[in-house]
This record gives structure tokens, C-alpha cells and sequence, in this order.
């Protein structure tokens, strides 16, 4: 069945939907067996080391980076149009958010796309932490904190209507996104050899990246046959989370693309691990466990939607389009990671040594 006779068939928004479950799924696979996680790689470069965690973060991030940059010079995708880069972009609101974010995964031990999975193994401090985590992504949203957050993004914005090009910026064209992609790959086996770190891992991780681009093209695609106009987007899970929150509460909610994708992330992710016989229950270890992870995952609630996406939509997804406040919120992510890790747990080691 051609994508013209599917959505006649089905319709546009449940088409998005459908896709937003494809790329999800995918993702919550791949991202379950490569153990993908932003916070760890984070954590384990400001310790000194580059371990298991800063390869698998490179490759998904430069496989992402790759399959976007090559399909866009192929004509197979588009993103200029894309709703992260066809609006104004925040400066202040990726920094200060980017900032917010990256401490609070530090705090609950995971970034929001990393509770999701562990979610669905049977995780239930990562459960509660990505709950509160999406409350606090709608409130910002549009509940009381709302005001906030616009106060803050308006700081800073983007000239000219839209997001920033990084490429185009700088007068480089789509060929230098895609022999950097290619670099950073090649330093993620380096590091990923040196570690020692088996092939089906490897093929996992790049498996993350190369979902972000699927949900790039099957977006691109269904828009290109869609009667209303429809978001050209990606995986990423601030806004989902909050939306798909939002669908199970509100009974006039409609389906997009968003509403597919966290589910489809959750089911990959259980369907992973059930294979591997990794499903097991875990809780909160202690009380003090369980406060940091509340508050870090109302860190990255805000944090995330500030920003304008989270370890995943703006450090992975916007990344590999170029967009510029992307970029500074990942950034921030990094800085705002391991300047919590260094404050709260290492020099808190120290203090008890």
C-alpha cells in the first residue's frame, strides 16, 4: 500500500500517528539494548573517562547526524520547513533550559527519553520520575508555569523569524554536515574499540540515530501528501510526553505524530527486553533517591520545554538538522550535567573519603 492510499485509507492524523509508533518503537529497541543515555555519557566524561557510554552517544549522535545529512542531499527529506526551525529559536531559553535540563537527569539518574525505557522494563523509580516529569512538561506547557517559561524564552530569541542555520551560518553546505557525521563516527569506534564494546551494541546505538532520521523522512513524506498542513518533526519528548499526557485526560485530544511516538518507545523497549529476560521491578533504593530523582525530574519537565527539546529532541533530533539553539541547548546539557555531578556526587565522594 502506497502512502497516498494510506492515508486515504486511514486518514492523516491516525497516518502520523502510525508513523510516530514506527519510529518509537524503533528507538525504544534500539535504545534499550545499546543502554543509550545522555546523563551516563555525561557523567562518565566528567569523571575523567571515555568509556562505553561517550561511544555509544557518539555513534548514535553522528549516525543521526549521517542518515539526516545524506537524505536531505538526496532529496528524500527537507527540513528547513521543519516546525523546530520554520519559528524563532530561543538563545536564552536553550541555555537557562539546556542548563535546568541537563542537571536534573543527573538527579533521577536518567534523561527523559532513558525513563521511558526503563520504564518499560519494570522500572518504577524511572515510572514515577517520568511522570512527574511529564506534568511538570505540560505545566510548562501551558498550565501556571507557562508565564515563566515564556518570560525567560523571550529573553533571547533568533533574528529573522526563524531558527538559526548553523550551516548555512556559516557558509558551509550539507556536504560538511555529512563528512562530520562521518568523523564523529569514526571517533565513536575508536572510543568504542578501545573499550571494547561488541558489534550488536554498536549496530544498537547507530539504531537510535537512525530512528531520529526515520521520523525526519516519514514526516517529510506524509506531509508532502497531506491535504492540511502537518509538522515536519522527529523523536524527541518534552512536548510528547506532555501531549500524549494530555490525550489520555482530554477526550476532544486528536492523534499526531506525538501520540504514537512515546508509546511506541515503550512497547520497543519492553518488547527488547522481554526478548533479552531483562524485565525486572525496581524501586527507589532510599529516601534520599528517591527526593533527587523528584526534583530532577521536575528539572528537566521545565528545563526540557525551555529549551525546546530534551537530551534527545534538541541534543540528537535538532542536532542533526543543525539548528542552532539546538545546539546550545546540548551544550548546556553537557555543562549543566557534569557541573551537577561534580557539585552533588563527586565532590560529595570526596568530602566522605
Amino acid at each position: 500500500m502506497d502512502l497516498v492510499a494510506l492515508v486515504e485509507r486511514i486518514g492523516e492524523a491516525p497516518a502520523a500517528a502510525l508513523f510516530g509508533l514506527i519510529t518509537g518503537t524503533v528507538f525504544g529497541i534500539a535504545a534499550q539494548r545499546s543502554q543509550f543515555c545522555l546523563r551516563a555519557a555525561v557523567v562518565e566524561f566528567a569523571r575523567g573517562s571515555m568509556g562505553d557510554k561517550i561511544a555509544v552517544w557518539l555513534l548514535t549522535f553522528s549516525t543521526a547526524v549521517v542518515w539526516v545529512q545524506g537524505a536531505q542531499m538526496l532529496g528524500l527529506i527537507e527540513t528547513a520547513d521543519a516546525r523546530m526551525m520554520a519559528v524563532p529559536g530561543s538563545w536564552s531559553g536553550a541555555i537557562i533550559g539546556g542548563l535546568m535540563f541537563g542537571a536534573g537527569m543527573v538527579l533521577a539518574r536518567g534523561c527523559s527519553g532513558r525513563l521511558l525505557v526503563l520504564a518499560a522494563t519494570g522500572n518504577l523509580r524511572s515510572l514515577v520520575s517520568g511522570l512527574i516529569f511529564a506534568v511538570v512538561a505540560q505545566m510548562s506547557l501551558s498550565g501556571m508555569f507557562s508565564p515563566i517559561r515564556d518570560r525567560l524564552a523571550s529573553l533571547w530569541i533568533t533574528s529573522g523569524g526563524r531558527n538559526m542555520d548553523l550551516l548555512a551560518t556559516l557558509g558551509l553546505d550539507q556536504a560538511f554536515g555529512l563528512i562530520f557525521g562521518l568523523a564523529l563516527a569514526v571517533l565513536a569506534l575508536i572510543v568504542a574499540r578501545r573499550n571494547a564494546i561488541g558489534t550488536a551494541r554498536l549496530v544498537f546505538a547507530s539504531g537510535v540515530g537512525f530512528a531520529v532520521a526515520l521520523g525526519w523522512f516519514l514526516t517529510y513524506s506524509l506531509a508532502q501528501v497531506a491535504f492540511d498542513p502537518l509538522q515536519i518533526e522527529s523523536a524527541t519528548f518534552t512536548g510528547p510526553s506532555a501531549h500524549t499526557l494530555m490525550f489520555f485526560l482530554d477526550r476532544n485530544a486528536v492523534l499526531e505524530f506525538d501520540i504514537g511516538l512515546v508509546p511506541g518507545v515503550f512497547l520497543g523497549a519492553f518488547i527488547a527486553a522481554a526478548f533479552a529476560k531483562e524485565l525486572k521491578f525496581q524501586g527507589f533504593e532510599t529516601t534520599s533517591n528517591m527526593r533527587q530523582a523528584m526534583i530532577g525530574a521536575a528539572l528537566m519537565g521545565f528545563g526540557g520545554m525551555l529549551a525546546g527539546g530534551c537530551a534527545i529532541g534538541a541534543g540528537v533530533t535538532g542536532g542533526s538538522i543543525f539548528a542552532g539553539t539546538a545546539w546550545a541547548a546540548l551544550t548546556s546539557f553537557w555543562i549543566g550535567g557534569m557541573a551537577t555531578d561534580w557539585l552533588i556526587f563527586q565532590r560529595g565522594a570526596l568530602a566522605s573519603a
